[in-house]
């Protein structure tokens, strides 16, 4: 029975709470908030027994195994770091880091301490990217030409108000940061490297230091280009997360609020996965779909020696150093080529 902490006892928190639940070989033992009531709540809510005000103070009383981290983005690696320093493993929500040189400390920490480091990406694991990853897997577009995506949500000034860490550079980040950053990570991991990026971004409505709305043009190594849509003015609420790919052979796209629902599957030659291309459709409760409890499955089974891990550390880093790059292109008005130097 592998023992979990989670320190962040926020929106997103519910899911790892509930996704560890389901585990036979997993319990949550401990939760954490620098808000004491959240942490009381979710104590009581989820039936775990020790909360704490103090996350530092849970690691060492509690001594988990594993370090689940739902707070502000900006405060991952710092956290990701004490939890290593102890031997503890370490999972973050996305993004693992706001800046690039805190996620290689994150990383260099975790191997130096021979700790697993894991980046929660759990919309890979949704029915209907897992669909189109096979197919793209399996050459079904023949050449890859172009791909789409877009973010249309709807985030008032209310929910920026919150939090004063919300809309900050150094805690959240913006749009593309926070709420688009899945969809980033998922153009990477369905076609691989980015060369070049080329990017605007501007703050038109809400009072924060980030962006609500930008675009994005990416160029991968292997010629396909992809544009991103990012926009948290939607009215009247959130309308589309969505993926479009096109190609010689075929031309899908995922859309429904967060890629929850398959809107065009449409290829040259058959394949048995055509026949379960409604039956990948879901409807989440939220943006974040279902995917935290495969997800957590493979973290407690790497942690038995059962299998691989399905995103660690370094393919975290990934989407956000294209993330970086695409705030630096919207800053110099110019192209920049990746990887970013160091």
């Amino acid at each position: 029975m592998l023992k979990f902490a989670i320190v962040g006892c926020g929106r997103i928190s519910k899911n790892h709470f509930l996704a560890l639940a389901e585990n036979p070989d997993a319990e949550v033992i401990a939760c954490a908030d620098n808000v004491p009531e959240r942490a009381t709540e979710a104590a009581k809510t989820y039936g775990i027994p020790a909360h704490y005000s103090d996350y530092i103070e849970m690691l060492d009383k509690e001594k988990p195994d594993v370090l689940s981290i739902c707070t502000p983005s900006g405060m991952h690696p710092e956290m990701g770091i004490e939890a290593a320093r102890r031997g503890v493993h370490v999972v973050t929500e996305k993004p693992m880091a706001i800046r690039l040189e805190d996620a290689d400390a994150l990383v260099k920490a975790c191997d130096h301490h021979n700790v697993h480091l894991f980046v929660v990406k759990q919309n890979r694991l949704n029915t209907t990217s897992q669909l189109l990853k096979r197919a793209i897997d399996k050459g079904r577009f023949g050449r890859l030409y172009l791909m789409q995506s877009n973010v249309f949500w709807q985030r008032p000034q209310s929910y920026y108000d919150l939090a004063k860490w919300r809309g900050t550079w150094e805690f959240d980040g913006g749009a593309f940061m926070n709420q688009a950053s899945h969809y980033i990570d998922a153009l990477h991991w369905l076609v691989g490297e980015v060369d070049y990026v080329l990017a605007d971004t501007a703050t038109m409505s809400r009072r924060i230091e980030t962006e609500d709305t930008g675009c994005a043009i990416l160029r991968f190594r292997n010629g396909i280009i992809a544009s991103v849509n990012v926009t948290m003015l939607t009215y009247p609420k959130n309308f589309e997360g969505s993926i479009t790919v096109m190609g010689e052979k075929g031309t899908v796209k995922l859309g429904g609020i967060a890629i929850n629902r398959i809107d065009k599957w449409e290829f040259a030659d058959y394949d048995d996965d055509d026949r379960i291309v409604q039956e990948s459709n879901y409807q989440p409760p939220n943006v974040y779909g279902f995917g935290h409890l495969p997800y957590f499955n493979n973290v407690v089974d790497t942690l038995l020696g059962k299998a691989e891990p399905q995103t660690d550390g370094r393919d975290g880093r990934k989407s956000l150093e294209i993330i970086q790059a695409i705030y630096l292109s919207a800053k110099l008005g110019k192209k920049v080529s990746l990887p970013l130097e160091r």
